[in-house]
């Protein structure tokens, strides 16, 4: 292949520091390094491949058009090489104190599809050969990228709230929404709620889940995991929305009450498309039996 169609790792680092940042000061502290190596990389890069990446004035850096493709390919690209590598360090056993042997890493959000996950670990642990099975907490719609960049080989993820694309999947249960409140509060004695109701209450705002890193707006407060959560629920600081399976970890001090106009969340084991893997190929055989 010609060397103008090929690109390094270690530009792609460089050049996606600076797009994300759209600074070369703080994109160079970032990696470790001195402004002016990263930007002479950035101009041998833009030489090399013959289109401008960058537009540099005084007021600061924007992305070109061609920028824009090539952050978009290039994180791509990069979480692909990151996955291969994890993926093959996994296989190998290079991360394992055990030795070489199947393992597969299983990417959950915390809090959801808790008697689902048991089902399936306990139903899996029982076939013959069954990998061992790390199962990998997350945060919202972290899920993706861990598929993505090699952390997880596998995922339960629910829609409407994660992204599917680029995935394979299998529906393993569709359930409906809940409302998560304090349980002295007067909406806990209702039997149903709507989401109009839940949507403007005086000193009881909605909890915020980062997406991708960031919050969106709104005056809940921001949200970092799921003990902080219930903590802030139980003091009667928030509220939270969360399919019904999350009643499995609900303190005394919380109260659920359905939620009949939400949409239901259909939960699906999600895998990259391109994966050969015999023990994920077993797992996902053994998810569609349940």
């Amino acid at each position: 292949m010609h060397t103008l169609d090929t690109l390094e790792t270690r530009e792609l680092r460089y050049f996606l520091a600076v797009a994300e940042e759209l600074h070369f000061g703080r994109a160079a502290e970032h990696l470790g390094m001195a402004q002016p190596p990263l930007s002479r990389a950035i101009q041998q890069l833009e030489r090399r491949l013959g289109v401008r990446l960058l537009d540099r004035d005084r007021r600061g850096v924007a992305l070109t058009g061609a920028g824009e493709m090539l952050l978009h390919e290039g994180r791509a690209a990069l979480d692909a090489v990151t996955a291969a590598a994890r993926r093959t360090r996994r296989a190998g056993g290079a991360d394992s104190p055990c030795g070489p042997r199947d393992r597969l890493v299983l990417a959950v959000k915390a809090g959801d599809s808790h008697e689902l996950l048991h089902k399936l670990l306990d139903a899996y642990a029982a076939e013959l050969d069954a990998a061992e099975i790390e199962v990998l907490p997350s945060g919202t719609c972290e899920q993706g990228a861990m598929l993505r960049d090699g952390r997880a080989d596998a995922a339960l993820m629910h829609a409407p709230f994660n992204s599917l694309t680029g995935f394979d999947s299998e529906v393993l249960m569709s359930e409906g929404q809940i409302a998560v409140l304090p349980a002295k509060h007067p909406l806990a004695s209702h039997r149903t709620l709507s989401l109009a109701d839940i949507s403007d209450v005086p000193g009881l705002p909605l909890a915020r889940w980062s997406s991708n890193g960031t919050y969106p707006p709104g005056p809940g407060p921001e949200i970092h995991d799921q003990t902080q959560l219930a903590q802030l629920i139980a003091l009667g600081r928030t509220m939270a929305v969360y399919p019904e399976s999350a009643r499995a970890w609900l303190w005394a001090e919380h109260a659920a009450v359905p939620l009949t106009d939400a949409p239901p969340v259909v939960t699906h084991l999600a895998w990259p498309a391109h994966s050969r893997s015999l023990a994920l190929a077993g797992l996902v055989r053994t998810a569609t039996r349940l």
